[in-house]
C-alpha cells in the first residue's frame, strides 16, 4: 500500500513546491503583491462608471477636454496661399509629397500657373529601384560579417520602404528630375502600396541571401556586382508591373492661372527638373532638429539615411525649439513653404483637424497622469517623427510670439480643407525636423555647419522613416 500512495505524495509534494517557488520567486508577483495590486481598483461606483464608458465607447471621444473645445480660431496673420489639397492614399509616401508641395508652391507662384502638381509616383519608381540597390549593395559590402552581426540583421529588416525624409527628395529628383502629374499618373500599386511592398521586400530579402551564399562559396567582387544587376531587373521588371514605366521625354503644354495655354515644349525629366526646380537640392537646403536627447549646436549625420547607395547621408543639426521657430518665422514672412515632420497621432483632433497638447484629458479619465517630457519620450520610443506634411503659417501675437501653426497636409480633402492647425505648445512638443532653405538660416547655425558630423548608426531612432 504504501509503495502505491509515496509516488502521488511526492507529486503533489513536488506541485507544492513548484508554486511555492514561483510565488517566491524574485521579480515575480507573488499572491501577497498581487491583494496590493488590486487594491487599486476598487470597484467604486465612479470606478463602475467610468469601465462601463471605456468598454463601450472610443476612449478618444471620451477624454475630450470640453473646457477646451470652444474658442478654436482659424486666423492666421502669416499664411502662404496653398493651391489644391493633395492625397497620399493608403502608401507612406508623405516625404514625397511634402517635398514635391515645397517646389509646386514655388512653381504656381513663378508662373503664375493654376492647380499644377508634380507626379509623385514618377521619382517613387526610382526611388524603390534605388533603396533595391541600396539594400543588395549593403548586403555585398557586409558579406564577410556573421548574419546575426547587428548591421546585418538591420539590413535584412529594412530591405525596402515607401517610407523617407527630405534626403530622398535631394537623392532622387537631383539624378532622376521630375515630371508632371499627368506624364507619369497614379496606379493601384502607388496609391495601396502594401501588397508591392511586401512581394519586392521578400524577393530582395531572398536575393540577399542569394548574395552571401555567394561570396561564402568565393565569389569575386565582379561576380557578385554582375548577381546585382541581373537582381534589379528583376525588380525593374515589378516596378514597371506596378507602377508603369517611367518616361524619358515628353511634350508638355504650360496654362496660367486661367487654365490658357503659355507654351509647349518638349522636355526630359533633367530638363523638366531645371525648369521648374532648379536647384541644388543637397547643398541649399539645411535639416533642423529637435532632439532634447542630445546636445543642442551639433552637426549629426545617419548611417544609410539615403534613398541612392550613392547618394549622400543626410545631416541634420540639433537645435533648441526656439532657434528652429526663429528660422521657420523667416521663411513663412517670405512666403516659402517649408518640409516639416511631426509626431502627428498624438492628441490629433482629425474631425476638427486640430493637433493640441489640451485637447484629450486622459490623466482625468484614467485616474492617473502622464508626465514624461520629450526627452524622455524619445529615450523610451515613445514618440518620435512620423509624418511630413508642409509648414505654411503662423500666428504670431503682438510681441511677434507664434500662437500656432498650420500645415498642408497629403491626406486629400478633410477640415480645415485638408489643413491641420497646431497649438504652439503642440509645437513644442511633437514637432521634429524642419528643412529650410540656407537663406532663412542663423549665423549660429552655419558655424555649426562647419563642424565634423557625428556619425549615428542606421538603427539610431532619429532614423525612423516619415509615412
Amino acid at each position: 500500500m504504501k509503495s502505491y500512495y509515496l509516488p502521488i505524495a511526492c507529486f503533489f509534494l513536488s506541485i507544492s513546491l513548484l508554486a511555492n517557488s514561483q510565488q517566491t520567486e524574485k521579480g515575480g508577483i507573488s499572491s501577497e503583491m498581487l491583494q496590493q495590486i488590486k487594491q487599486s481598483y476598487q470597484g467604486t461606483s465612479t470606478d463602475k462608471a467610468i469601465r462601463n464608458a471605456i468598454c463601450n465607447n472610443d476612449i478618444n471621444k471620451l477624454a475630450i477636454n470640453i473646457d477646451n473645445k470652444n474658442n478654436f480660431d482659424t486666423y492666421f496673420s502669416h499664411k502662404i496661399n496653398s493651391k489644391g489639397i493633395t492625397d497620399q492614399k493608403s502608401s507612406g509616401r508623405c516625404w514625397l509629397f511634402t517635398g514635391l508641395n515645397v517646389f509646386r508652391a514655388q512653381a504656381i507662384a513663378k508662373y503664375d500657373m493654376g492647380d499644377f502638381q508634380f507626379s509623385q509616383v514618377y521619382p517613387f519608381f526610382w526611388d524603390q529601384l534605388e533603396k533595391a540597390n541600396l539594400f543588395l549593395q549593403g548586403i555585398i559590402d557586409t558579406r564577410k560579417k556573421p548574419i546575426n552581426d547587428k548591421m546585418v540583421e538591420w539590413l535584412f529588416k529594412n530591405p525596402l520602404s515607401d517610407g523617407g525624409q527630405f534626403t530622398g527628395i535631394s537623392d532622387i529628383l537631383s539624378k532622376y528630375g521630375v515630371v508632371p502629374a499627368e506624364v507619369m499618373t497614379e496606379t493601384n500599386s502607388s496609391e495601396n502600396t502594401s501588397r508591392m511592398a511586401y512581394l519586392i521586400k521578400l524577393k530582395l530579402r531572398e536575393f540577399g541571401i542569394q548574395l552571401r551564399n555567394e561570396a561564402a562559396q568565393g565569389s569575386s567582387i565582379a561576380s557578385l556586382e554582375k548577381s546585382k544587376i541581373q537582381m534589379l531587373g528583376t525588380i525593374y521588371r515589378m516596378l514597371v508591373l506596378n507602377l508603369g514605366e517611367p518616361p524619358a521625354s515628353f511634350t508638355w503644354t504650360r496654362k496660367d492661372a486661367k487654365g490658357n495655354p503659355v507654351e509647349t515644349k518638349e522636355y526630359t525629366p533633367m530638363s523638366f527638373f531645371n525648369e521648374f526646380i532648379g536647384k541644388d537640392l543637397t547643398n541649399n537646403y539645411v535639416m533642423l532638429m529637435n532632439d532634447p536627447s542630445r546636445d543642442y549646436y551639433k552637426l549629426y549625420e545617419i548611417d544609410y539615411d539615403r534613398h541612392r547607395y550613392d547618394g549622400r547621408n543626410w545631416t541634420y543639426v540639433n537645435l533648441p525649439i526656439e532657434d528652429i521657430k526663429e528660422m521657420a518665422i523667416a521663411s513663412i514672412k517670405d512666403s516659402t513653404m517649408m518640409y516639416f515632420s511631426c509626431d502627428v497621432g498624438k492628441f490629433l483632433d482629425r474631425e476638427r483637424g486640430l493637433l493640441d497638447t489640451d485637447y484629450y484629458d486622459y490623466g482625468s479619465l484614467m485616474g492617473t497622469t502622464f508626465n514624461m517630457d520629450k526627452k524622455q519620450r524619445v529615450q523610451t520610443f515613445a514618440s518620435g517623427s512620423s509624418h511630413a506634411m508642409n509648414l505654411m503659417a503662423v500666428d504670431l501675437d503682438p510681441n511677434g510670439k507664434p500662437k500656432k501653426w498650420m500645415v498642408e497636409n497629403s491626406w486629400g480633402p478633410g477640415a480645415n480643407n485638408g489643413h491641420l492647425i497646431m497649438t504652439d505648445k503642440w509645437f513644442d512638443e511633437y514637432m521634429f525636423r524642419l528643412v529650410v532653405d540656407k537663406k532663412y538660416i542663423t549665423p549660429k547655425v552655419k558655424e555649426v555647419l562647419k563642424q565634423k558630423a557625428t556619425l549615428l548608426p542606421a538603427w539610431d531612432p532619429m532614423f525612423a522613416e516619415e509615412k
